[in-house]
């Protein structure tokens, strides 16, 4: 089993689009002794997404084998794949988001990382509390489904 991405963890991004690597989600690279990483934009939220390189490679075999001419599948790739960044950390365990990925996920000063098991999110702290928001009628049905996901 592969270490994991936990917890959420406050940090700023400067205007050169530098945002340090909380130090735990280091030590989860440093442990599958890789450091490479690939960044994305999330599909369904504003937001980035996080993947070690191993885990990146693992997905992207997965697309490779899913049907060439769906329109699905290939609109995936474009939303997905083709906004896909290789990035490296600096010697102060920084990571250097691109403008058009910092665009999408609207990050200009405090931003939040959140473990999500094999991958980390990376959110404006602003949305991500806009995220984390939920009506009462939404957090019942969010409780039946996840009841119903998990057999509970």
């Amino acid at each position: 089993m592969s270490a994991m991405f936990r917890g959420q963890f406050e940090h700023a991004i400067d205007a050169k689009g530098r945002t340090s690597l909380p130090a735990r989600y280091r030590d989860v690279l440093t442990a599958g002794n890789d450091l490479r990483l690939v960044i994305t934009r999330a599909l369904f939220d504003r937001c980035l997404h996080l993947y070690p390189m191993k885990a990146w490679e693992e997905l992207e075999a997965k697309i490779a084998d899913m049907p060439q001419f769906d329109q699905n599948v290939v609109a995936f790739r474009r939303l997905y794949l083709s906004a896909a960044v290789e990035c490296e950390l600096d010697k102060q365990g920084r990571i250097l988001i691109p403008p058009s990925l910092r665009d999408h996920a609207e990050l200009e000063k405090d931003v939040l990382w959140a473990g999500m098991g094999r991958t980390a999110e990376l959110w404006s702290k602003e949305r991500w509390q806009s995220a984390q928001a939920m009506t009462e009628v939404e957090l019942q049905s969010f409780k039946a489904a996840i009841a119903e996901q998990f057999r509970l």
